[in-house]
């Protein structure tokens, strides 16, 4: 190729030798901006120099930044266009010269803009409301064309008012809402070159946060050492940054206060009174902030600040009691004294005791004092948090009072103790006189005298009727003295008691009475009742007397009998006047009444002794008591128990846990049965009990533990008998070798086995049957017959003659086990008549 190009350009050298010609390469030239391009002049002929010239017509000099021209040889020359702009663009010309010839050519470079973004960023934010303009600014030559597209779909601005494509091409949406939020393509076209380009823009809608307290206020107690919670929720976009502040100070984690992660939550600790007022919640994110108050109160326990104890005398004018506490909200304060509250006013009729209340402080007013004002004092100061409760004491002096009774009681002989109790404050000395004279005197032997800090006894014992008679008490402290004459008398015995009425039994009597209507100055002790048949000597019994006694039983009587009976009186001093006797009879013989019952429950609790009380026997011994029971919730009654007649109770064990049982006691005489003595009573909860056994459990009941144990017990006797016939030739698996298969027992000869089985029946099925019978079921035989067999009946030949066999061992376990069996008729199995013969 490049041979050609030199053959061409020797011939045009030939054939124009003197000519210089140019020719540029590219003929023009379509730079985009931004964009480098070089154009290549060649010159045809001898030329000493090439040069380049701008649009404006300057020469390009070498080494500027944005043309560079550089020369390869002395036939050709480069311009080259860097990083092209609009101002780049005209005509360039090359010229080569050669002395005073000279050659040019031109190039027309066309600069265009491609479609560039200036400013498309991504992403764009706006608040929810605002109105949104999105920024896309293009630039190309010849201006584009923008389109705007939202999910896949272009936006026609004709049906939704709220969209505008500006002028500058940049996308405004009025109001924006978070449903508008995504992407959007911002899209530039130009037709004439078909060029396009887009870019994607993110567009994020702020939303301005909402905040809620859950509480706006909350309530809180001083000085509990408990913390208060103060809350809010936020909401917003992007999510916002919660901040609580107090008193324009934000609050941050520390002693104080604790702030949850995300900030909803503020913790204040050991909450006091100066921690009250509102707390601001703030949420702020970029679309901005938002406040909620909280307000926190803080309430303060009633606390007692001042109370002092007091002193005064008696018959003082007044004296005040003064309470102060504090507290939020305010406390109401109150007195109280033994018994008695005192609020605010007058508390007595009299006016002496009188409240005042002023803010925070009580105070208790005393007038005319008395010495039972002394005492324990309560202030109570309460409000809907709490109360506090304090105690003052009050003491009042006043001089010593005396008290007691004034008469004492006693006989020659017996000691008896006078009584000077005594109050005072401060304590009193206590002396004690007769006829002017201190006792105890030196001619007084028969008295004594014991002090304690409130009482003085004097303990005399009168030695005649000298010693009875006045004597005197006298008390003495700081705030003066008292004295009080005592009397001891001489104690009579008592007077008769009056019998109202006899109620009479078959072998006991009630006797009701009134009691005496002089004691004598003692106490009754006992009395004497005294009862006899008509004629003969009198039956006595002393009974010790109790408080409100009016009736004492006599026991021991005969039915329908005739008797008297009368009573006295026995205090200290003797025996008193007897009544006058009153007359009644007995009743006939009957059956006995009823007897009281009571329960006891044990130390397990399904197991319990139920005493009775005897009552009257009816005049007839008591033969038995007869106890029965059941449980309520079923209708039959467990078997009847007899109890001999000296016994007073029955334990029933193996009762059912937590269950309701009925029990009834009759007494039985000659003459018949008693009403039933009856009493109910529940057992306690089994303390064994798995409570998800009891709740529906899988835990065998009780019908299945006595199936496991008869069969347990079944297998044990076939395993004995086993042995048995193995080991000694007997039991029942011997009786039954011997009787259906024929087979020899042991030490009897077969001759003999047979003999004796001929010598009973001609026939196998004929077999004498052997029965157990206990006593009660042996019963005599009809017609005057033959005694029926029993366990003690021998068998015997057709003649009389005692059978005699060795296998006496094999009927002995036969008798035992049908006598077993016979004990439980309920589960007794049916027998065939072969089994029966065995």
């Amino acid at each position: 190729m490049l041979q050609i190009r030199d053959l061409i350009w020797g011939l045009l050298f030939a054939g124009c030798a003197a000519a210089i010609q140019v020719q540029i390469t590219p003929t023009q030239g379509e730079i985009s901006v931004g964009e480098s391009k070089f154009f290549l002049c060649e010159v045809v002929g001898d030329a000493k120099d090439i040069d380049w010239y701008t649009p404006s017509g300057e020469k390009i000099l070498p080494n500027r930044p944005d043309i560079f021209v550089s020369r390869g040889d002395e036939t050709m020359s480069t311009l080259t266009i860097y990083h092209a702009n609009v101002d780049s663009a005209g005509i360039y010309k090359c010229v080569a010269r050669n002395g005073d010839k000279e050659a040019q050519a031109t190039v027309q470079v066309k600069i265009f803009q491609k479609i560039t973004f200036q400013s498309a960023p991504s992403p764009q934010e706006f608040n929810e409301g605002d109105d949104a303009d999105i920024v896309c600014d293009v630039v190309s030559s010849p201006p584009p064309a923008i389109i705007w597209k939202h999910k896949g779909s272009r936006i026609q601005v004709a049906k939704d008012v709220r969209f505008k494509i500006m002028v500058n091409g940049h996308l405004q949406i009025r109001g924006i809402k978070k449903i508008d939020e995504g992407m959007y393509n911002c899209e530039a076209r130009i037709m004439a070159r078909g060029e396009i380009d887009f870019k994607m823009i993110k567009v994020v809608v702020n939303v301005l946060p909402t905040i809620r307290a859950r509480l706006s206020e909350v309530n809180a107690t001083a000085d509990s050492d408990r913390s208060a919670l103060l809350a809010c929720d936020a909401d917003g976009f992007p999510e916002p940054t919660v901040t609580w502040a107090h008193n324009n100070v934000v609050l941050e984690t520390g002693n104080k206060y604790s702030v949850s992660d995300d900030g909803s939550e503020l913790l204040i600790k050991s909450v006091k009174k100066v921690d009250e007022g509102d707390y601001t919640c703030i949420a702020k994110n970029k679309a901005g902030e938002k406040a909620e108050e909280v307000s926190l109160n803080v309430f303060v326990k009633p606390r007692i600040t001042y109370l002092n104890n007091q002193t005064a005398s008696e018959f003082d004018e007044q004296v005040t009691l003064t309470c102060e506490a504090s507290g939020d909200p305010t406390p109401t304060i109150s007195w109280s004294f033994q018994n008695r509250v005192f609020t605010e006013g007058e508390q007595s009729l009299d006016r002496n005791i009188v409240v005042r209340t002023h803010a925070r402080v009580s105070s208790l007013t005393l007038k005319n004092v008395l010495f039972t004002y002394a005492g324990q004092y309560l202030c109570t100061a309460s409000n809907s948090i709490g109360q506090d409760i304090k105690q003052l004491y009050l003491e009042v002096r006043y001089a010593p009072k005396i008290l007691g009774p004034v008469t004492v009681y006693t006989w020659e002989g017996n000691a008896a103790n006078i009584s000077c109790e005594v109050e005072a404050y401060p304590g009193a000395s206590v002396v004690w006189f007769r006829d002017g004279l201190q006792l105890p005197s030196s001619n007084t032997t028969n008295m004594k005298i014991y002090n304690t800090p409130t009482i003085s006894y004097l303990e005399i014992t009168p030695d005649s009727q000298n010693d009875f008679g006045s004597y005197n008490c006298t008390a003495t402290n700081v705030m003066g003295s008292e004295s009080k004459e005592f009397i001891l008398i001489q104690a009579e015995v008592p007077s008769s008691p009056e019998i109202e009425q006899v109620e009479p039994f078959s072998s006991t009597a009630v006797v009701k009475f009134e009691e005496p209507d002089s004691m004598g100055g003692v106490p009754i002790i006992k009395y004497r009742v005294e009862w006899r048949l008509t004629g003969q000597d009198w039956t006595g019994k002393e009974h010790y007397a109790s408080d409100d006694m009016t009736a004492i039983t006599i026991v021991g009587l005969k039915p329908e009998t005739t008797y008297e009976v009368k009573m006295s009186a026995i205090n200290g001093k003797g025996e008193g006047e007897s009544s006058l006797p009153s007359t009644f009879k007995t009743e006939p013989v009957r059956e006995p009444s009823a007897p009281i019952l009571e329960v006891k429950v044990q130390e397990r609790g399904n197991t319990l002794k139920v005493n009775w009380i005897k009552q009257d026997d009816g005049g007839s011994p008591i033969k038995h008591y007869l106890v029965r029971y059941k449980a309520k919730h079923v209708s039959d009654w467990k078997p009847e128990i007899r109890i001999p007649h000296n016994s007073e109770y029955v334990m029933l064990s193996g009762l059912d846990w937590n269950t309701e049982y009925e029990v009834h006691v009759v007494a039985e005489n000659q003459q018949g049965k008693s009403e039933p003595g009856v009493i109910s009573f529940r057992t306690a909860t089994d303390p064994t009990t798995i409570p998800d056994a009891v709740d529906g459990g899988s835990g065998l009941g009780t019908g299945a533990i006595v199936g496991i144990l008869i069969v347990v017990f079944f297998l044990l006797l076939v395993g004995v008998d086993v042995t048995c016939y193995f080991l000694n030739k007997c039991g029942l698996l011997m009786c039954i070798a011997v009787n259906f298969c024929g087979k020899a027992g042991p030490g009897a000869k077969s001759k003999d086995m047979e003999e004796g089985q001929a010598a009973f029946t001609k026939d196998e099925s004929k077999e004498p049957i052997v029965e157990v019978r206990t006593e009660e079921e042996q019963t005599p035989n009809q017609g005057g017959g033959p005694t029926e067999p029993n366990e003690t009946t021998p068998l015997t030949e057709p003649d009389g003659k005692t059978v005699k066999d060795d296998s006496t061992k094999c009927e002995t376990e036969v008798k035992n086990a049908t006598a077993e069996v016979k004990t439980v008729p309920n589960e007794a199995p049916q027998t065939n008549g072969n089994e029966s013969k065995a």
